[in-house]
């Protein structure tokens, strides 16, 4: 199962979502001070599952002696019906925390479920399929997190995770061979350098100037067919991305010898996975 990482800035996010939905206070509360409850989480749906790591610590902010046990990990399959996990404290903050986690976790399941359906379309071709930075702000770690759940691997994080030379650095740098010398010279050593590229001339030219990886845009499987042997000719171990893919071409596109397929459809097109929280019983 993929690791989240809580920092503090996750805390603090986690924080302000409550905040977002508590406003001055639930206006419920009254009527259920004093009282436990259990309560549990199930799959309204078929999916992939992934936030229930994000329940326990949300829930430990409005109640710091509450308990959550995971019934299903992050990244596994679930059934419509299939219960989750299960939860117990005071059932006001139960009630005031269901809404912000069940929307994470549904939402989070959803890119899951979508990235899984991808990878499984590459089974067996040796092709990664990775993410993008088409993500929501403030959601991208966890986006990508769920991205990783469902099998898929990450990109670039942010813009100082590596150099993506794209068509506009292309334009106003004068080209591939300045606006890689210029980024080369002042980068730190380790940092990679992938041009984007949506000619065969661009992907020649990005190759022999020693790019790192070249992400091949829009083009055909056909078009890589033909391409792919070409850069591989020049440079065997550059890494060769496809974007702009159609999925039902993934098959086509996998066959063609490229190492990467990126996409933002799991993120930026997912149905959110349909989720619901039961209660179980009351606490004295």
């Amino acid at each position: 199962m993929p690791v989240l990482p809580f920092t503090p800035q996750l805390e603090a996010q986690l924080r302000g979502w409550l905040a977002e939905d508590l406003g001055r206070g639930d206006l419920t509360a009254p009527a259920l001070i004093g009282r436990g409850g259990r309560a549990h989480w199930i799959s309204r749906g078929d999916g992939v599952f992934c936030g229930g790591v994000l329940v326990g610590p949300l829930l430990a902010l409005l109640d710091p002696c509450s308990s959550v046990r995971l019934l299903v990990g992050d990244g596994e399959p679930v059934r419509e019906g299939q219960r989750l996990l299960e939860l117990e404290g005071q059932a006001s903050a139960l009630v005031a925390a269901e809404r912000t986690a069940l929307n994470l976790a549904m939402r989070l399941s959803g890119i899951a479920t979508a990235t899984a359906d991808l990878v499984a379309a590459l089974a067996g071709s040796g092709v990664r399929l990775a993410d993008t930075r088409k993500t929501t702000p403030g959601l991208r770690v966890l986006e990508k997190y769920a991205v990783r759940c469902g099998g898929g691997c990450n990109h670039r994080l942010g813009l100082d995770d590596a150099a993506m030379l794209k068509e506009n650095h292309l334009a106003w740098s004068g080209g591939v061979e300045r606006a890689m010398a210029a980024v080369r010279a002042s980068a730190p050593w380790p940092s990679r350098v992938i041009v984007e590229a949506e000619t065969a001339a661009e992907a020649e030219a990005a190759v022999r100037a020693g790019a790192d990886a070249v992400l091949l845009d829009e083009f055909s499987p056909e078009a890589l067919a033909e391409l792919v042997p070409r850069l591989r000719a020049l440079a065997p171990t550059v890494l060769l991305e496809a974007s702009g893919v159609r999925p039902q071409q993934l098959a086509a596109y996998a066959a063609t010898g490229i190492d990467l397929i990126s996409t933002s459809a799991p993120v930026t097109r997912s149905p959110w996975l349909d989720l619901s929280m039961r209660f179980t019983a009351t606490l004295a």
